[in-house]
């Protein structure tokens, strides 16, 4: 690909992030580190300032596998384009393979069904997974198609502009109908598989809930993540004395009403499309577990 600099001044990886469609400025860095950018016949670098007229040669490698092996996983996919789906990951699904976990993973799942129309761009074929939720929580999460989508969604994320809704089964009856948790999240200082509310290196997090129906010892609430952080809404509502009905990490430590891991469901997704700029609104509706568990609770009433 040879392209002409028009703009006196320009940063060289600046240029090739404006210039090349979804190509993002880490990205066009690391093809320059790589010797992939020739300026005028010479190798480039990233703070080259270009001159009118200046020839710029970019190549870009071919994509190299990763070392995950696709894996036929039923995918509930609700919305598609060309730069990116939203699926509806069921219970019990590993995002990410680890060990234990090396093949039969959402990313497995997409690789195999997918692998065709997965970003190259940054020299490996990869789907790009822009946040994660837990395993034992079922629900709505976007992956990214490209790199121009992937940057756009995880800023979005950032900055707090993409909308998550949960629904969660916690234990106690609320009494208030509506509030908010704000205080910090960080790692817990001896479990390290564990986070916490605590003021030592901690991120801000802040969680809105509101009640949907209250049952005897249990309420079904809804709640809006502002923030992101790892297990921030369970961590945030056994801090209030509050935990989610199976969560035996951060709550009650034996099954509950057969429930042996959290009631948590991504409900609701929407964000500002990284192309159109238009709202993208998906929703899931309460899968089987999570209607199960309010049945019992209307019984027990």
């Amino acid at each position: 690909m040879t392209l002409t600099a028009d703009t006196p001044g320009e940063r060289l990886d600046a240029f090739l992030a404006r210039s090349v469609e979804g190509m993002t400025r880490s990205a066009a860095q690391r093809l320059l580190e790589e010797g992939c950018v020739l300026r005028n016949g010479r190798p480039g670098k990233k703070n080259d300032k270009l001159q009118p007229g200046d020839t710029v040669c970019l190549t870009i490698p071919e994509p190299k596998e990763v070392d995950i092996l696709p894996a036929e996983i039923p995918l509930d996919i609700v919305y598609e384009d060309q730069d990116l789906l939203v699926i509806n990951k069921p219970k019990g699904l590993v995002v990410h393979p680890a060990p234990g976990h090396e093949q039969d993973t959402l990313v497995n799942g997409l690789l195999f069904a997918k692998g065709d129309s997965l970003s190259g761009i940054n020299g490996e074929l990869r789907p790009g997974i822009v946040h994660r939720i837990d395993k034992d929580t079922s629900g709505l999460l976007a992956v990214a198609k490209n790199d121009l989508s992937h940057v756009v969604l995880a800023s979005q994320l950032k900055d707090h502009s993409m909308y998550r809704i949960y629904d969660a089964i916690v234990c106690g009856v609320l009494k208030e109908d509506s509030g908010t948790v704000d205080a910090p999240i960080g790692r817990h200082p001896t479990d390290r598989k564990k986070m916490c509310v605590t003021d030592r290196n901690s991120r801000s997090a802040v969680t809105h809930w509101e009640v949907v129906r209250r049952y005897a010892g249990y309420t079904h609430i809804r709640c809006r993540l502002e923030t992101g952080r790892t297990h921030q809404i369970r961590v945030h509502m056994a801090y209030i004395g509050h935990p989610i009905l199976g969560d035996t990490v951060y709550g009650h430590k034996k099954p509950e009403l057969g429930q042996s891991s959290q009631c948590l469901h991504a409900s609701v997704l929407s964000f500002r499309h990284p192309r159109t700029g238009r709202v993208v609104v998906t929703m899931a509706e309460l899968p089987e577990y999570f209607r199960q568990v309010c049945d019992k609770l209307e019984r027990m009433k």
